[in-house]
This record gives C-alpha cells, sequence and structure tokens, in this order.
C-alpha cells in the first residue's frame, strides 16, 4: 500500500472518530481512535524493523 493510501485512511478514521466523539457516540470513536493508532503503529514498527 502506498504512503498517500495509507496516510487518507488514518486519516479518515481519525476523523470520523472526532465526528463520532462531537456526536456523542463514543464507543464508536473509541473504536475509530484505537484503529487509527494500531494501524499507524504497525507501519511504523514494520519500518523500523525492515530499515
Amino acid at each position: 500500500m502506498s504512503n498517500v493510501k495509507r496516510d487518507i485512511i488514518i486519516g479518515l478514521m481519525f476523523i470520523s472518530g472526532i465526528a463520532g466523539f462531537i456526536s456523542g457516540e463514543f464507543i464508536f470513536s473509541n473504536v475509530f481512535f484505537a484503529s487509527a493508532a494500531i494501524y499507524t503503529n504497525m507501519f511504523l514498527n514494520r519500518r523500523a524493523t525492515n530499515g
């Protein structure tokens, strides 16, 4: 997956988490924030180990 596609996916998860938080759906916003964090850490750790 290219960097642009990965950044778009992470950005959409983050923005949907903010929208869920504003609308009062705290469970969905927590799921979106957590998935964005896990997804980002997966790729950062993969890049660090592969060089």
